[in-house]
This record gives C-alpha cells, structure tokens and sequence, in this order.
C-alpha cells in the first residue's frame, strides 16, 4: 500500500496527498505496521509468518556465520532504518561493521547510512507491489548507495537466495551466484557464509 491520494486515514495529519518526509515516517504510530519512505512516498511493506519466520532465521545464520568467523560485523534486521538516495529503506536483513553497530547505538541512531552496510537481503513477498521493488528498484537503489552484496530471497516452491555483487565502475550489480534448498551457498565475503537455504523455512 502506498500512501497518498485519498488514503487519508493512513496518511499524516496535514499531509494527505504526499510529498512526505522524514518526519512524517517518524510521526507514523507504532501499530505494528512498517513503512519505507522512496521519492516522498510511504509505502507499508507486506509480511507474513512465512516471510518473517525466513527473515529471522536467515539474521540468525548471519549471525552465527560472523561468530564462527571471528567477524567484527553486526546483523541486524527490519527494525532499522537505512538511508539511501530514494529516502528510507527497512531492508530484511543487514550487516554493518560493529563499530559502525556501536557508534549508531552510542549515538542513539536507528538510522544507518546506505554505504556503511556490507550486505543486505531482502525476502521476496511474492503477488504484492514489494516484489518488483525488492527485485527491480532496489537492485539499482541498493547499487548506487555502494553496498557491496545484496541478496534476493524466494520462498516459493522452495527457499533460494540469489547473490548480487557490486562491480565494475559503474554502480551496478552482478550475479554471484544462486543456491536453492538442497544446495550449500558458500563465500568468504563479506565474511565467511556456509548454509543450505532449505534452513529458512526449517523449524528449530
């Protein structure tokens, strides 16, 4: 859902037909609803148990992966903010150095800036408007901040991750490679990651 035309109930006082800003996100209630902010745009982002059950699996693998890799990275999922040249984005999962993590907690920040992330993955809400921005829009938005690795994630038949990395002098993105359930994805960038894909949809 975007927000504007005569959505007027979901939109901010005074604001009913957009351009929004910054503090219009922030004056948003915390009702449990998402929101990203793209070329004076609010868009809610879709989600289910299915879509945050892999989100959540896929942060906790992440995590571990640094752990066992002595990486001094923090990840971190959708309750942050990410700042990137379209506005504001709440990518699924991200990772970020651990003194950036600390300087932004220090500073009492829940807003990264786009370069400072090594990787982001977003999962694909498949038959909702998210899905051509998570697969079209942000594959450009996400190059153009810098950010070194972003990875798409399907669900449907059955969990894949495809692998985007940042090359040539231009910002644009280029296939890594692609792992499907049954299949073990295995890099060293942005640290160490070794995991079959099939676990975003397993139960532990």
């Amino acid at each position: 859902m975007i927000i504007g035309g005569t959505d007027a109930m979901s939109a901010p006082a005074g604001h009913a037909h957009g351009p929004y800003t910054l503090y219009d996100l922030d004056a948003l209630p915390e009702d449990g609803r998402r929101y990203e902010l793209a070329d004076g745009w609010l868009t809610e982002l879709p989600g289910d148990l299915w879509h945050d059950h892999a989100a959540g699996r896929l942060t906790d693998i992440l995590r571990q992966a640094a752990h066992q890799a002595g990486a001094e990275v923090h990840v971190a999922g959708s309750a942050r903010d990410v700042s990137t040249p379209a506005g504001i984005r709440k990518p699924d999962v991200f990772a970020v150095a651990r003194d950036v993590a600390r300087a932004a907690l220090e500073q009492r920040s829940r807003t990264y800036y786009g370069p400072d992330l090594l990787l982001v993955a977003e999962v694909v809400t498949p038959r909702t408007g998210s899905e051509q921005i998570d697969r079209v829009r942000k594959v450009a938005e996400y190059a153009e901040t810098g950010i070194p690795h972003y990875w798409i994630v399907d669900l449907e038949p059955r969990p894949a991750v495809t692998m985007l990395r940042l090359a040539g002098s231009q910002p644009c993105y280029r296939l890594s490679g692609k792992a499907r359930a049954g299949e073990e994805i295995t890099v060293a960038e942005p640290f160490p990651i070794r995991f079959d894909p099939a676990r975003l949809s397993e139960m532990e």
